[in-house]
């Protein structure tokens, strides 16, 4: 640790767990700003800091490492993805880039499967109804859905979180089939009772289509007009994992021009913005980015950001370090 604490810039508070952590070994700055946090008062806060505690819609490139200053050491990611700082930068730079993997596979596999099932039995549409008073008894044709059971799931990503999803698969009697840019080995198949296919026919195949991919280069607009009316038109489309992996354009006009019968998005293209066309449509569940948020996974995420902050000031190689080729620890 150095002989003073170093100083710390969190941009939204974490859990008291972490905060507590750091505020033993760190001369923590934090803010509790509504909504993104704004990029001048980033660029301003930032300078002198010796870390950075950041989450997802914080942008950390170069010219925030620059504003921040050479004495810059680490950047603590409060999330498992991290498209959002420019890692090749930092490790220019001799900057750690530390994420928060592992903690959020089950409960975003939980979001997944909680989507899976409400936007199948509308249940978004029937408490809406039932509040809006417009609920007078039982009828045979009211609300219909679609059955989850025996239905084939289609896992675009077949990580940590997708086998996860397909785990959870095996309860419903579902058909699980999956797309990877890596296939898994016969092993994890047999385990998961999951079939290989390729993008294309995972999309004419599946009733039910959720995304597990990292978003990349690759994977951006991964699923546009072309991949939508590919899939059934009884089908459903889940996104947990990043917006921009989806056209938000194209999936509006799928929802409304009845290619697909439904979808249920946790993440946006251009977060925290949703496109006016899906806010108008009831054929969608639309959820503020919840995938992480359980009590018990976002404290242990806050746990984590902060272990990695505290190793790397007492010299260690923090635990998730995720540019092991950084030129330099200061």
């Amino acid at each position: 640790m150095m002989d003073c604490k170093p100083k710390v810039l969190v941009t939204s508070r974490i859990p008291e767990e972490g905060m507590c952590m750091l505020e033993k070994h760190c001369d923590v700055k934090a803010f509790d700003y509504e909504g993104v946090f704004p990029r001048d008062l980033l660029l301003k806060e930032v300078k002198g800091v010796n870390a950075i505690v950041c989450l997802l819609a914080d942008k950390i490139d170069g010219e925030v490492m620059d504003a921040a200053g050479p004495q810059l050491k680490i950047i603590a990611n409060y999330a498992v993805g991290f498209d959002n700082i420019d890692v090749e930068a930092a490790t220019k730079r001799g900057i750690m880039v530390t994420n928060t993997p592992g903690v959020l596979t089950d409960t975003t596999a939980d979001l997944a499967w909680a989507l899976i099932l409400a936007t199948a039995r509308r249940v978004v549409e029937g408490d809406k109804f039932l509040r809006q008073g417009k609920f007078k008894g039982w009828k045979p044709m009211l609300l219909l859905g679609t059955d989850v059971h025996h239905a084939t799931l289609g896992i675009i990503g077949f990580g940590s979180i997708g086998r996860a999803v397909a785990r959870r698969a095996m309860g419903f009697d579902m058909k699980v089939i999956y797309y990877s840019a890596h296939r898994a080995s016969e092993e994890v198949e047999k385990k998961l009772n999951a079939e290989y296919r390729s993008l294309d026919d995972l999309l004419r195949e599946a009733d039910f289509v959720s995304i597990h991919v990292p978003l990349a280069k690759e994977t951006r607009h991964m699923i546009g007009e072309r991949e939508l009316k590919m899939m059934k038109k009884e089908a459903y489309l889940i996104n947990t994992a990043r917006g921009p992996i989806v056209d938000e354009k194209a999936l509006a006009k799928a929802l409304k021009e009845g290619w697909i019968r439904g979808a249920g998005l946790d993440v946006f293209e251009r977060e925290p913005e949703v496109d006016p066309e899906l806010l108008e449509l009831e054929n969608v569940v639309l959820l503020p980015h919840l995938g992480s948020a359980s009590y018990a996974t976002r404290a242990k995420m806050a746990t984590m950001a902060a272990e990695n902050v505290i190793k790397a000031f007492k010299g260690e190689v923090p635990p998730n370090l995720v540019n092991p080729d950084v030129a330099k620890i200061k």
